[in-house]
């Protein structure tokens, strides 16, 4: 695309300079290559304009900066290429990417999640399900990147706008005709996600996470309600809320120019609900209740937390066109996301289960534990439950993700989840100060492969065994380094070595 008309598109305060053809967007100078357009932004560690002569060395033919200064610096010595001064550098991002990309946003029907708990999943049934009408997708999340049947790594939950333009515009070419990405509250609070317009939106929860970044639970949800405003886009056309949510009525208020359909379980009020539900260990039944008519639910998926994802899911699907009929028949071959209640091959020789799952919040911990306690009541087993703490993370909730998991557990397991560059045992004891409040045994272990030995070799037959909080992640990030670490592969191995 010529610079020129690229330009049209961004909302500028100034600009200079010549340039030709636009080979791309890039934001990180790393990635410039001979014609690209690099926009320099402010973020909240570091500054892009500290690498616009990087970003000229690779080759950039223009640059989009949010600095007065950098922008005189560049009409000053550098009037061979083109020059814009913008106020919202990520704003800007986005603007000049859509252009760039041919606008591919325009060519999908996009869905978008946002959430504490159950984005990944919802994302990933509700992909699944528009999949079983033979449309192709787009899928953006936590877990993976999907175009079609390609996967790609997700370095985060929601990429910068440049990327996710990218991905749409591969996407496009591709065939797809649907995107589903999870919009996380930091992606909406930073404008990640500008100009990208939701056709159907969906709420599934907001319990307290995230408060090192948003300060308050009400920037918080503030931030969330930005999704269905339309974040430098147009409202969605429709909004899925969760009415079993106690902010369900915050978001109504936000989604007003919004079609808007209510879910829940707890009671007749949703407009969409799960009515008379049975819940056992790899089945789930409920009949779905809407105002088009009834239909049963039958699906492979465990507990009370997933009749949730679900019901958001399909909801979702009915606003993209499915019939009742169809969401039955496709609901009884889901699968569910990777490092969700993801069951470790070989703990059933033993007698018990070992689960890995990503609960790291204390709401999701007592709906992991609350599903575990469902399964083992049967039998007589127990709940063993291992979790950590993220470092460099909201510390408020150490406390009380401990008492989540002694409140609903007979043996507790502290140890390491990521601590990043705070030490493991003072992370240890901010969540060891919750479980202290309550009778359960707790043991410490700052070592988490030696950790998961422990809860794995204390586990009699009929127990379950939780590894929570890192979930599909294959990584440990420490002070000075980041190691591979796959929770199912360590429970897989110390299994090995008992048998």
């Amino acid at each position: 695309m010529h610079w020129a008309d690229a330009l049209q598109e961004v909302t500028r305060i100034e600009s200079g300079g010549v340039a030709g053809e636009v080979a791309g967007v890039e934001y990180d100078s790393r990635r410039v290559r001979a014609g690209s357009a690099f926009v320099a932004m402010r973020g909240g560690t570091t500054d892009g304009n500290r690498y616009i002569d990087a970003a000229i060395a690779q080759g950039a033919a223009a640059i989009v900066t949010d600095s007065q200064e950098a922008y005189a610096n560049l009409r000053r010595e550098h009037l061979e290429i083109g020059a814009v001064r913008v106020a919202h550098g990520r704003r800007a991002l986005a603007e000049l990417s859509a252009a760039v990309m041919g606008h591919p946003e325009r060519k999908l029907k996009i869905s978008a999640v946002t959430g504490t708990n159950g984005k990944t999943t919802t994302a990933y049934l509700l992909e699944q399900m528009l999949r079983s009408v033979g449309r192709k997708c787009v899928l953006i999340g936590t877990i993976e990147t999907r175009i079609g049947d390609e996967v790609r790594v997700s370095p985060h939950t929601t990429p910068e706008s440049s990327d996710i333009y990218k991905i749409f515009a591969d996407g496009v070419k591709a065939g797809a005709t649907e995107a589903v990405m999870e919009m996380s509250s930091h992606a909406l609070a930073q404008e990640r996600v500008w100009g990208i317009p939701a056709d159907v939106a969906i709420f599934t929860n907001l319990t307290q996470d995230h408060l090192d970044y948003h300060g308050t639970m009400e920037k918080y949800l503030a931030a969330k309600m930005r999704m269905f405003e339309g974040v430098g886009a147009v409202p969605p056309r429709v909004a899925v809320l969760n009415l079993d949510d106690a902010c369900c009525h915050r978001l109504c208020d936000a989604a007003r120019r919004s079609q808007v359909m209510t879910y829940g379980i707890n009671d007749d009020l949703p407009k969409y609900r799960a009515e008379s539900i049975q819940l056992h260990a790899g089945e789930t039944r409920f009949a779905f209740k809407t105002p088009q008519g009834a239909t049963e639910i039958r699906s492979p998926l465990t507990g009370r937390v997933n009749v949730s994802n679900l019901l958001a899911a399909m909801c979702a699907a009915l606003a993209r066109g499915l019939s009742l009929d169809e969401i039955a028949s496709v609901v009884r071959e889901l699968k569910q996301a990777p490092g969700r209640f993801q069951a470790v091959p070989g703990s059933a020789e033993a007698g018990f289960t070992v689960v890995v799952d990503y609960a790291h919040t204390d709401d999701a911990l007592r709906n992991l534990i609350a599903l575990a306690r469902e399964l083992v009541k049967e039998r007589g087993g127990r709940v063993i439950t291992l979790f950590g703490c993220g470092g460099d993370r909201d510390r408020t909730k150490r406390p009380r993700m401990g008492r989540a998991a002694a409140e609903g557990s007979d043996l507790v397991i502290l140890t390491s989840d990521n601590p990043r560059s705070e030490e493991p045992m003072a992370i240890i004891d901010e969540a060891q100060a919750g479980v202290s409040e309550t009778t359960t045994e707790c043991i410490v272990e700052p070592d988490r492969a030696a950790a998961i030995a422990l809860a794995i070799r204390a586990a009699r037959a009929g127990d379950i065994v939780l590894l929570a909080g890192k979930g599909h992640e294959k990584e440990q990030v420490l002070r000075d380094r980041t190691v591979p670490f796959d929770d199912v592969t360590v429970a897989e191995e110390i299994l090995k070595e008992m048998r």
